[in-house]
């Protein structure tokens, strides 16, 4: 399945980059003023079911994941300024010539170069599939010494020189590609996307979800897989791949009403799923609350920490931070400790603990007697 499934997708996509296909994109709508200079042959061949280059900011390291002709890299490289980076990996010989080939085009008309194309795997960020013919084109695999060989030059070659390093990238996009990895490589491809993010850096990504499962015929039909649809994970799916690796934050940010096809009576729609990475560590007290502004009566958090709305819940270090900063910093107050505590004492988590007003107290506002209202 996962030979047939890489084979269709090169065929299909390198004949989509010579010549427009519809039926491999669904309408969207990007800013005008990032398109101008990119040429005309990038924009046509260009495939996809969302915009994640408006969650990208400027000075920002960006990946994007099965970046085909290079549109959303070149949209990306003018977000991230001369400051930023954008890597771009695709597996499609035809599509990274046209993106290669207009690099320096975009790079003279905004004045600076900052994206790098590179071949592989998405759902295998560690081996350079250029290094990997370097290495075939001298050391021909016809007997099993050679292939013992051949792992050990790859397995050299990912450790030492991984195509994407760990921890490296502040923001991961793509546009409608996770849904063509065959379905046993998905989970390897989530954790991939973990691990080369730097802690606090994110995803964006846009990509077709169904409301169902898709039936065997349906997933063996080289078309409709080739075509986004039935390789596409069902939203909970999606959602419950990401929190497995360890992701938090995860936010369904876009949700198309109507399904972009229907087929078998199975809707398959695009979505747009931010998510962090960095809510790993230890857990250290140090007295501070937060306050759950509403408008449930209470929230309930990934690790099951419940927030009842008014109430100054005791959180960790780690916790406190990440509540204090996006995406949940809207929707909570931060309650300081009232003093600094330098020990590293573990924080005892209970579900919903108070934090008292003694340990809490800013402080700061002066003391004022009965009946002074001076202040108002």
């Amino acid at each position: 399945m996962q030979d047939m499934v890489q084979d269709v997708i090169k065929a299909r996509y390198g004949a989509g980059a010579q010549e427009r296909e519809e039926a491999l994109c669904c309408p969207v709508d990007y800013d005008p003023k990032y398109l101008k200079v990119i040429p005309e042959e990038v924009i046509e061949r260009d495939y996809g079911c969302g915009d994640p280059s408006q969650y990208v900011r400027e000075g920002e390291t960006v990946l994007d994941l099965g970046s085909g002709t290079g549109k959303i890299c070149f949209i990306a490289s003018q977000v991230v300024g001369p400051q930023g980076n954008v890597i771009g990996i695709d597996m499609t010989d035809e599509m990274l010539d046209i993106a290669r080939r207009n690099a320096p085009i975009v790079a003279d008309c905004i004045g600076y170069a900052n994206v790098d194309f590179r071949r592989g795997h998405i759902e295998d960020l560690a081996t350079d599939l250029t290094e990997v013919d370097s290495v075939l084109a001298t050391t021909p695999l016809n007997s099993a010494a050679a292939l013992v060989d051949f792992e050990a030059v790859r397995a050299k070659q990912r450790a030492e020189k991984p195509l994407v390093n760990d921890n490296s990238i502040d923001v991961i996009v793509s546009n409608c590609v996770l849904n063509l990895v065959a379905d046993t490589d998905k989970p390897a491809l989530f954790k991939e996307m973990f691990r080369v993010l730097k802690k606090g850096g994110r995803i964006a990504i846009s990509d077709i979800v169904s409301d169902e499962t898709s039936p065997d015929h349906l997933k063996k039909d080289e078309n409709l897989w080739s075509g986004c649809i039935s390789g596409a994970l069902q939203e909970h799916e999606f959602i419950a791949l990401l929190e497995e690796v360890g992701f938090y934050g995860i936010t369904l940010e876009k949700r198309e009403a109507d399904p972009w096809q229907v087929i078998d009576g199975i809707e398959y729609r695009s979505v747009t799923v931010l998510a962090w990475k960095g809510k790993e560590g230890p857990c250290w007290d140090k007295n501070e609350a937060v306050i759950y502004r509403g408008p449930f009566s209470s929230i309930t958090d990934d690790d099951g920490h419940t927030y009842a709305r008014g109430q100054p819940i005791a959180v960790c270090e780690k916790t406190y931070k990440i509540l204090n900063s996006e995406p949940y910093a809207d929707h909570f107050y931060p309650v300081p400790a009232q003093a600094i505590v330098a020990e590293e004492v573990p924080f005892e988590p209970s579900g919903d603990t108070l934090r008292p007003p003694h340990e809490t107290k800013s402080g700061i506002a002066p003391e004022t007697r009965a009946g002074d209202a001076s202040c108002c």
